[in-house]
Formats: C-alpha cells, structure tokens, sequence
C-alpha cells in the first residue's frame, strides 16, 4: 500500500475553475482600479487645461481693451504704427516669394 503525502493536494476541476475565477475577478479589480485612476488623472488635466484657456481669453481680452485705449489716446501713432508695420509684413513676405 502507498502512502499519500498530506502535503501533496489534488485538484479537483471545480478547485481549478475556483481558482481561474478568483485569479480574473483580482486581474479585472486591478484593471478598474487603473482605469479609475487614469481617469481620475485625465479629469485633473481637462480642468488644469480649462483654466489656463481662461486665463488666456481673459489676458486677451485685457490686452484688447488695452489697445482700444491707446489708439483712443493716439490715433495718429497708432495709424502710424500700422502703416509701418504692414509695409514690413509686406517687405518680408515679398522677399519670401522672390526665393520659392
């Protein structure tokens, strides 16, 4: 007569199918806890990004009314200034046309 081993244990298919659902159900735990995480971390920069937009629209607007006021209190400058300005927008992009 043989002696069984007491440590040794024999797996029955339903230990097998036991051990197969415990392993996925721990594997999708994990995964919805990354996935919680990604989108808890996506979520953070939607908003970080939703302010620092705002931010800009709201300095845009400042810099808008800024201009408004200098070309209220300089006109003639300021037709000056675009005078100058577009006549070397215009230099510039000639010169880029005459090297294509």
């Amino acid at each position: 007569m043989e002696k069984s081993n007491p440590e040794e244990k024999i797996n029955e298919p339903g230990d097998v199918e036991e051990n197969i659902k415990e392993t996925i159900d721990k594997a999708s735990g994990y995964a919805h806890g990354a996935v919680d995480k990604i989108a808890g971390m996506s979520y953070q920069a939607a908003e970080v990004i939703g302010e620092k937009g705002e931010q800009l629209r709201t300095a845009e607007q400042e810099m808008i009314e800024h201009y408004r006021e200098y070309i209220r209190e300089c006109p003639i400058k300021s037709v000056g200034i675009a005078v100058a300005a577009g006549f070397l927008l215009s230099r510039l992009m000639g010169s880029c046309q005459n090297e294509h």
